[in-house]
């Protein structure tokens, strides 16, 4: 699944376009890699989002093309939630 895609369907950026800006702007890497939007994520990569005064890392649990809401939490494992 493209990364931005996943971005959006895991709710950790509410709107694909932001997800696209934010990878664009070189603030996510996957894998300790700086990521395109295109770039493919699958289940065990570690996601580290840097917005502006939030650093957010995940580590992917599965790539589903769409969950509700309140399943959009089991997407993902919280690694750290550090606040600048």
């Amino acid at each position: 699944m493209r990364l931005d895609k996943y971005l959006k369907v895991s709710r950790l950026i509410k709107r694909r376009t932001v997800a696209k800006d934010v990878c664009g702007g070189e603030k996510v890497s996957v894998n300790g890699r700086v990521a395109k939007p295109s770039a493919e994520v699958k289940p065990g990569d570690i996601i580290c989002i840097d917005m502006r005064n939030h650093i957010l890392e995940v580590k992917v649990l599965s790539t589903p093309p769409s969950v509700k809401a309140e399943e959009a939490e089991t997407l993902y494992q919280l690694i750290k939630d550090e606040k600048k």
